[in-house]
């Protein structure tokens, strides 16, 4: 339509001039500005870049998408369990127990830039009532631990070394308070943790960006009501960037176990309304999501390097293989990972966990740092604007993996397809990993696709999301394939496919056929 627009402009002003030698001086002048006028004023009609299409809501927030991005954070479990060799705290134990004697918050902070992490979050309060700072609202704190003869302060250094090394940091401040008298009273509790929450974004949130909720309690603990909505009203109102996790939201919500692994069906949006915090009856439905949630809430998998959260002697880190099978099973479904990686008895992270989290950086760059599609033609079932138009296949290929994406024609109902072809007598090479991942600042809209590898299906699944990562089983990957092509077979809307990727995982063993 632009060209024939174009030749049509091309006629008209040929047209105009031959017929200046054919005309009265007068007449051929005003039918020539006539013309150039009407050519002047119309020269960018009809040739209009084509729009974005609609987005379909809910839509993440910016720190949403920046919080996606991530795809990787870590937590730090710290406190007195770590002296005691347990997991829940009693709330009795003395703050004399609490004695690192070389803590280094900056060796965390080295460690997480090494491994590429961007966001670190310290349990500034675990269930136990012992706070890592020295809070004027109780005496169950650092401030009564030898120390640094009561003088020292783990959240400010902890705030402090992330900031020095670019890195954002999140708190944990646990509901249930085994120590505190006014646990089970419930004005004076919720006062009280009002005021804690109030003086640690105060004085150490300048760059903190999540804050972690969560329900657990134990059996015989008393009847609590927690005021949740105060509570998120308060840290909004503190600091506004920041992401509040907990079961319900109300910017990232808990995956519905502690594996790390997030459901093979997996939503950005689900509602809200049916959420609450600590209800065990909705673990499935916060590993799945829902495609017909009305709000962006991503799931976050958390899963500990150790069998413990915190650190005990007897422990020592997961096979890089075990971290590697997490990391495609929440990153790879539309999760944030947030890897629990605890600081010993001396205040550090063990050694061997400091190496883990490096191999676990180094195989993640191993695995995608090549991408075989980019040697590819890209060819697809149809194009948003035309073939000129801003919303080709290519567009898979870019480093930007939110903002360019190919669209399908709207005309085009079903059918969708992408497709990775090699040049002529050539053959694609070998991988065994299909990355595929949506133009999520414009809403997530698959729920159906299929891989197909010469013709042959070599994986399927549901939701795509942020990233949807498969892992081929097929021993050795696919060796001899030309094209590989994508087909979306249900979206809500046209789908928008902002980058495809095909990889080679030099670790993985594959046991079945299809993930």
């Amino acid at each position: 339509m632009n060209q024939q627009i174009t030749n049509l402009r091309t006629k008209i002003i040929r047209y105009a001039i031959m017929s200046q030698t054919h005309m009265p001086t007068k007449t051929s002048s005003i039918f020539f500005l006539f013309f150039f006028f009407f050519f002047l004023t119309n020269a960018g009609g009809g040739i209009h870049t084509p729009t974005p299409p609609l987005p379909i809501l809910p839509l993440p927030a910016f720190s949403q998408l920046k919080w996606q991005q991530r795809e990787i954070i870590m937590f730090l479990h710290f406190g007195v369990n770590t002296f005691t060799d347990s997991e829940w705290g009693s709330g009795h134990e003395p703050p004399s127990i609490f004695n690192p004697t070389a803590l280094n918050a900056a060796q965390w902070a080295d460690a997480a830039a090494q491994a590429g992490i961007s966001l670190m979050i310290l349990t500034a309060k675990h269930h136990d009532g012992f706070c890592l700072w020295p809070s004027k609202y109780t005496d169950h704190s650092v401030a009564g631990s030898p120390w640094k003869s009561g003088a020292g302060d783990v959240v400010k250094e902890f705030t402090a070394a992330a900031a020095a090394r670019g890195i954002d940091a999140g708190l944990y401040l646990s509901p249930w308070d085994r120590h505190d008298p006014r646990y089970g009273r419930v004005d004076l509790y919720n006062q009280y943790y009002l005021a804690q929450l109030q003086e640690l974004l105060a004085e150490y949130g300048g760059n903190v960006r999540e804050i972690w909720f969560d329900g657990a309690k134990g059996s015989n603990t008393p009847n609590m009501t927690y005021y949740f909505q105060d509570w998120f009203f308060m840290v909004k109102e503190l600091q506004s960037s920041i992401n509040i996790f907990s079961d319900a939201g109300p910017d990232v919500r808990w995956v519905g176990d502690e594996q790390g692994f997030a459901g093979k069906t997996c939503w950005s949006t689900i509602n809200s309304t049916s959420l609450s915090i600590g209800n065990a009856s909705i673990v499935s439905y916060l590993n799945t999501g829902d495609p017909k949630g009305t709000n962006w809430m991503p799931p976050e998998c958390d899963v500990s390097i150790r069998k413990g959260w915190f650190w005990h002697k007897s422990e020592s880190p997961k096979k890089l293989s075990e971290l590697l099978d997490i990391y495609y099973k929440s990153v790879g479904r539309n999760c944030l990972l947030l890897l629990n990686v605890p600081p010993n008895t001396a205040g550090l992270i063990s050694d061997s966990d400091v190496q883990r989290l490096k191999q676990l950086r180094q195989a993640i760059d191993t695995i995608f740092s090549a991408n075989l599609a980019r040697n590819c033609i890209v060819r697809s079932s149809s194009q948003r604007g035309g073939a000129n138009g801003p919303f080709g296949p290519n567009n898979v290929l870019d480093d930007d993996h939110l903002w360019t994406y190919w669209a399908p024609s709207e005309s085009e109902k079903k059918d969708y397809w992408i497709e990775v072809k090699a040049g002529d007598g050539q053959r694609i090479g070998t991988f065994n990993v299909v990355r595929i991942q949506e133009a999520i600042g414009l809403g997530q809209r698959v729920m159906k696709h299929e891989v197909y590898a010469d013709g042959v299906c070599v994986a399927r699944g549901s939701t795509v999301g942020y990233k949807k990562l498969h892992r081929l089983g097929i021993h050795g990957g696919v060796t001899a394939a030309t094209s590989v092509k994508i087909k979306i077979l249900k979206s809500k809307g046209i789908p928008l496919i902002s980058s495809l990727g095909l990889h080679f995982d030099p670790f993985w063993k594959p046991k079945v056929a299809l993930t």
